[in-house]
């Protein structure tokens, strides 16, 4: 196959990936322009198919296309609804919650990824537990000892200030409010979207700024990066099919409180395996991080809890202090695949993602 347009660099939505010099026979007749250099075995290249809009990655089993060209937006009132052409993928709700959360998340072959409950009540085998963990979503247990994890009265709001986008990212500003209304600190979000052949891939980043004051993180295992699966994708439950693996190759639920790049759950659907993947980016504070990964269904990375993680007697172990005026960055990629984790080449697709995002 090859592109209609003329040689261009990458645009802003479009990845730059490592290409194997030796598979580049495989990948047909393309227009390419070339940038960086020779890195031991790898040269960094950005193919762009100009008339379509792919990313091309060389993996160690072959070519995958990742492709955002396909991603459509709708912007309403309380949310930002993304397609992959006519399809929905999820939906970035920035209003009606104590926080911004994406939901539902639609996988391979339309499967619901993520669980219904609190948005939507009475799906069949849901437990309605834990309400405070909606589908997708960002925040601490104790900033300047305000939660930004949990819901309720006694617990702060992480409130939109601003949404817009551009190609195939939601860019936003929100306001992190404590429980008496007081401004604690601000943050801003990028999310990315594209696909490739059997995956579909979210990139979430997530900048706190000090603006207020110092900002203490309290060492606490509820924190921050979190995602609550589809029941079927459970370890242990009424219809639990799941299984788990981190990138050290520790199994089940014995993934709690590990540390590592990567965690993986997949089940079975009705004939179809589906999994999620979660990447911790090694520029990430306390790289790679601790998982607060349970068996019911929860995932969160969070940096921060290491004297629960590690049954440590300091409560303080895992404190961290952001000086007023400084910012610190958080980026992670869910990868909602299909197949088990050896199927979908987990390892080789976060190697490729932390290699080549800045």
């Amino acid at each position: 196959m090859r592109s209609s347009g003329q040689v261009r660099s990458c645009p802003r939505r479009a990845t730059a990936f490592s290409i194997q010099s030796n598979h580049l026979q495989d990948l047909g007749s393309i227009d390419m322009q070339v940038h960086g250099n020779w890195t031991g075995p790898w040269l960094t290249r950005c193919i762009v198919w100009a008339a379509v809009g792919w990313t091309v990655i060389s993996l160690a089993n072959g070519a995958v296309a990742e492709d955002s060209s396909q991603v459509r937006m709708e912007t309403k009132e309380d949310r930002v609804s993304v397609f992959f052409g006519d399809e929905l993928f999820t939906e970035y709700i920035f209003q009606g919650y104590e926080k911004p959360i994406l939901y539902p998340v639609i996988g391979p072959h339309g499967i619901r990824m993520t669980r219904d409950y609190p948005m939507k009540r009475g799906t069949p085998h849901e437990a309605e537990d834990h309400p405070h963990h909606k589908s997708i979503w960002f925040g601490h247990m104790d900033v300047n000892g305000e939660s930004f994890w949990h819901m309720g009265k006694d617990a702060g709001r992480t409130e939109s200030v601003e949404v817009r986008t551009e190609g195939n990212a939601i860019f936003a500003r929100n306001r992190l409010v404590g429980h008496d209304g007081r401004l604690v600190a601000m943050d801003s979000r990028e999310i990315r979207f594209s696909q490739a052949p059997g995956a579909r891939f979210i990139d979430y980043f997530v900048t706190y700024h000090a603006t207020e004051s110092d900002l203490v993180f309290g060492d606490n295992k509820d924190g921050q990066m979190g995602i609550r699966m589809h029941p079927r994708l459970r370890i242990k439950g009424p219809i639990a099919a799941g299984h788990a693996i981190n990138a050290n190759g520790v199994r089940e639920d014995s993934i709690w409180g590990k540390r590592a790049p990567w965690i993986d759950y997949w089940a079975d659907f009705d004939g179809r395996t589906v999994g999620i993947a979660m990447f911790d980016h090694p520029k990430n504070l306390r790289h790679p991080t601790w998982w607060h990964a349970r068996d019911y269904g929860l995932l969160s990375a969070n940096p921060f809890g290491i004297h629960h993680f590690e049954n440590k007697p300091d409560p303080h172990l895992g404190d961290y202090v952001l000086l007023k005026g400084e910012s610190l960055t958080f980026k992670h990629r869910f990868v909602f695949h299909e197949g088990d984790y050896a199927q979908a080449n987990i390892d080789a697709l976060y190697r490729a993602w932390a290699e080549q995002t800045p």
